[in-house]
């Protein structure tokens, strides 16, 4: 069995980040989607669990990090191209998200990154097909 990735995020309003993961081109397991979490589908074995505030605190004991103004975390995804990456910050950015910072082109690599909704950073990045991953 492959095994599989969850990351759990904490999300302001659910059915507004869904709307922009879905103006993205992702699409949502209603299966394990409800008023309190969505699972975005990104891949085959990779989920993010988007939960509201009040529901992710059931998880932890720790103060939840407003991402808008710490990071805790940097999500990286790999894309098929470099126009799939500048596609993604684009669409990000237009339903609402920023763009993190400028694209990054080391030659075997390209990169760039947006932030969704509440402050998460999502990092995109184009490996070049003979390059060391």
């Amino acid at each position: 069995m492959a095994r599989q990735i969850f990351v759990n995020l904490p999300v302001e309003d659910l059915g507004r980040t869904m709307g922009f993961w879905k103006a993205l081109g992702f699409d949502f397991n209603m299966q394990y989607t409800n008023e309190k979490a969505a699972s975005l589908v990104i891949d085959e074995n990779i989920f993010a669990m988007l939960l509201t505030k009040p529901f992710f605190a059931t998880f932890t004991q720790k103060e939840i990090v407003d991402a808008t103004r710490a990071t805790e975390v940097l999500i990286c995804l790999s894309c098929n191209s470099r126009a799939e990456v500048d596609e993604l910050v684009a669409k990000a950015v237009a339903a609402g998200g920023k763009m993190a910072r400028e694209a990054k082109d080391h030659g075997f690599m390209y990169e760039h990154a947006f932030e969704d909704l509440d402050g998460h950073v999502w990092e995109l990045v184009y490996m070049e097909p003979s390059s060391p991953s």
